[in-house]
């Protein structure tokens, strides 16, 4: 049943103009709640709010600087609205449309409260939903819903509702930014419990400008809490600030997040090594547990030794910790122990040290806030890794969570590649159990287990989201601190099970991490590392962990603990369809004259014309097409015309698009077009190298519409046309 009857989205310029259109719009006359959101394409800048009073509120954005610059207002009205679905969807815009990329929000991030109300999720998410269809078919918002979910842009946004465990961090946290008595402060917790998310939100929060503030709804000590943000913006009206993250794909990570948040930039996040170019006012340390010392550094040993001298630091006894120390008034350090991998990693005697000076404040996070299975989950694998448990402990088992173990690596391959069908940012991690020697041949496989062939990453860099992931295998060192929907965690041939002492021990001669064994006399400090490695890459999935494990004694083992697999859906296999001859978006254009070919299709002299919006600049890029049919109605009404830009490269996938088919050996099959969300996998064939499927989703209130489903094929040719813009 279709939903957008139940809400009105209007557009209106928004200039002085503005209040001679609401004398027939009865929400603004009647002080009804309604959710807003202007916007400018020109500068891609974007602010999202609701209110009680929409001519007030219009009228005093009309009067500040950084609003009245904006040239577009969205009314977002419904009889269903009230105070708190209105806050609650304003809340979901925020982070959406931040998740979503094509607008930089001036939004600050104070606020954003998690609102409990009557049919919230029963009917309320259902209508933000169609919202959202709504706002991509005036050419708000570009991708879906779920494929935001999976983005970095959302996960790490600022914009995400805290906890009350954070928000009670975050205050003391501004409270000790305050004061002059503590220098350093280190927030503990383990992983999954929402560090980075806090390390965001206060430099979002820190960047801010003042009127850009928004205290609503923020808690039961408001007052207070404004007086705080106030106080400290006349301590650091413009703080210099570093965000420092040891590791450099997470830290490449993060400066994407940065580029895309107002009020912040990418210089902002930094390597350890480049503390030493200037000193700061504020310092924080995202996986602070990573920094290093003088050991293991491989081809770093340099570049570590002239940070120290520079910085006219003993090169042998110093660390990148002592680094942070001198070169900022103040230091966050995010910090878990038990997230310590290797042994350059700075030693925790370090911190405790530092924990028990008069000027050091600590605060502790133990809410789990990625995995689904919450703390009972993490508490199951720290037992199960330190064999702590008891005869009597019961199975671990939860309908939000799934902890499975396979006896077969050809299940757990099939059934996470099923997963990221199903949910995308499913992968498979293993231990470092294997040499990479497909490193300097790709032609070689690495990891070999049952007659299952597989390679490690062949990227390092943000190899979450590279586009052949999903036939690879990652490790330790390319997933810390991401976040998975879905992992295979493999436990490789270095870890096994002593029966008789009833405790998990370590096969040195197996692991293949020099600079994680190089130096290690004692076997304890490896397997302590060994079982963090695990540990954290157990904590990786927010829906689910499935297991396997070459070793026969440690599979005997965890099996008492863990449930086993049983395949109650078949393995993932994706059928070739054709694409049915007919044809969804009918061009205004005569395409079949054109040929498909966009040049030709410019030069065409008898096509109709189309006014565009006036935000949108003339230019040969847009064209229009009238779409026919209802597979595309949450977005596109059947009928409607529709702006689209020329597709010149770039991400397609969440994108709706205009495609064209061409079958090159029929000639009689011409060129067919859809328009379709465009979404884009790699599969593995028999040969076992990866080819890229396109999925075009359709996205209709009638379900008998399938996903078009086309493999690659050498006798035809996909050609996206067009980005979708919004319905004219």
């Amino acid at each position: 049943m279709s939903l957008n009857n139940v809400f009105e989205v209007k557009r209106y310029d928004f200039n002085s103009n503005l209040f001679n259109e609401f004398q027939d719009l009865h929400y603004a006359k009647d002080l009804w709640p309604i959710v807003y959101i202007l916007s400018d394409g020109a500068i891609k800048e974007a602010y999202v709010g609701e209110t009680t009073d929409t001519y007030a509120r219009m009228n005093s954005h009309l009067k500040s600087n950084a609003k009245n610059k904006l040239s577009s207002v969205h009314l977002i009205s419904s009889e269903k609205f009230n105070k708190s679905a209105t806050l609650d969807i304003e809340s979901n815009l925020i982070k959406y449309i931040s998740g979503d990329g094509q607008y930089k929000l001036i939004n600050g991030n104070v606020g954003l409260a998690n609102h409990n109300y009557y049919q919230k999720k029963e009917v309320y998410w259902d209508i933000f939903k169609s919202i959202w269809d709504k706002l991509r078919a005036e050419g708000v918002s570009k991708h879906s819903i779920d494929y935001i979910d999976n983005s970095d842009l959302f996960k790490y946004s600022p914009y995400k509702t805290l906890t009350s465990e954070q928000r009670s961090g975050l205050l003391v946290i501004l409270n000790n930014l305050l004061k002059d008595e503590y220098r350093d402060f280190i927030v503990e917790g383990g992983a999954g419990t929402g560090k980075t998310i806090l390390a965001i939100f206060l430099f979002k929060l820190l960047n801010t400008n003042n009127e850009d503030f928004n205290f609503k709804e923020f808690g039961e000590d408001e007052t207070e809490f404004i007086d705080l943000i106030k106080n400290l913006k006349n301590k650091y009206p413009s703080p210099k600030m570093a965000l420092v993250v040891p590791m450099s794909s997470f830290r490449n990570t993060l400066k994407k997040v940065f580029k895309n948040i107002k009020g912040l930039n990418s210089n902002m996040v930094i390597g350890p090594a480049e503390i030493a170019k200037e000193k700061y006012d504020i310092v924080v340390v995202d996986e602070s547990h990573r920094l290093r010392r003088r050991v293991n550094l491989g081809a770093y040993f340099g570049a570590f030794d002239v940070v120290c001298e520079k910085l006219n630091l003993d090169r042998y006894t110093c660390s990148e910790l002592d680094w942070i120390l001198l070169q900022s008034s103040k230091s966050i350090l995010f910090y878990d122990e038990n997230q310590s991998i290797k042994p350059s990693d700075v030693k925790k005697e370090d911190f405790d040290l530092l924990k028990v000076k008069k000027d050091t404040k600590v605060e502790s996070l133990k809410s789990q806030f990625r995995v689904k299975g919450g703390n009972d989950y993490v508490r199951y694998i720290d037992n199960i890794l330190n064999c702590s448990m008891s005869p009597q402990s019961e199975m671990f088992n939860s309908k939000e969570y799934e902890f499975i173990l396979f006896d077969s690596i050809a299940d757990l391959v099939s059934q996470i590649k099923l997963r990221e069908s199903e949910n995308g940012l499913s992968r498979l991690i293993a231990g470092f159990s294997w040499p990479w020697i497909s490193k300097n041949d790709k032609s070689l496989y690495d990891i070999k287990i049952e007659g299952e062939e597989l390679q490690w990453n062949r990227v390092a860099d943000d190899w979450i989201n590279s586009p052949n992931a999903i036939n690879e295998v990652g490790c330790i060192h390319t997933t810390q601190a991401y976040d998975l929907n879905y992992a295979g965690v493999i436990f490789g041939n270095e870890i096994t099970y002593d029966k008789e002492k009833d405790e998990i021990v370590i096969i040195k001669e197996n692991y293949f991490d020099r600079n994680g064994s190089v130096g290690i006399s004692d076997i304890k400090d490896l397997k302590a590392f060994i079982i963090n490695i695990y540990k954290t890459v157990m904590l990786r999935g927010i829906k689910g962990t499935y297991v396997y494990v070459c070793d026969k004694n440690l599979r005997e083992y965890l099996s008492k603990h863990i449930t086993k697999f049983k395949l109650e859906k078949p393995a993932l296999k994706i059928p070739k369809i054709e694409v049915l001859p007919y044809i969804n978006s009918v061009p205004i254009y005569d395409l079949k004259v054109a040929a498909g070919n966009f040049s030709e299709l410019q030069t065409v002299s008898d096509c109709d014309w189309v006014e565009i919006p006036p935000r949108y600049k003339p230019s040969p890029d847009l064209f229009a097409c009238t779409v026919i049919g209802e597979s595309m109605n949450k977005v596109i009404p059947n009928g409607s015309i529709c702006l689209f830009r020329k597709y010149s490269g770039g991400s397609r996938n969440g994108q709706i698009v205009l495609v064209e088919h061409t079958n090159i050996q029929d000639p009689d099959f011409g060129s067919r077009y859809t328009i379709k969300e465009y979404r884009s996998k790699k599969t593995i064939n028999d040969d076992q190298w990866g080819h890229e499927a396109i999925i075009l989703k359709p996205l209709s209130y009638d379900s008998e519409y399938d996903d078009i489903i086309i493999e690659p094929d050498e006798l035809s040719e996909l050609k996206v046309i067009g980005i979708f813009e919004c319905v004219l």
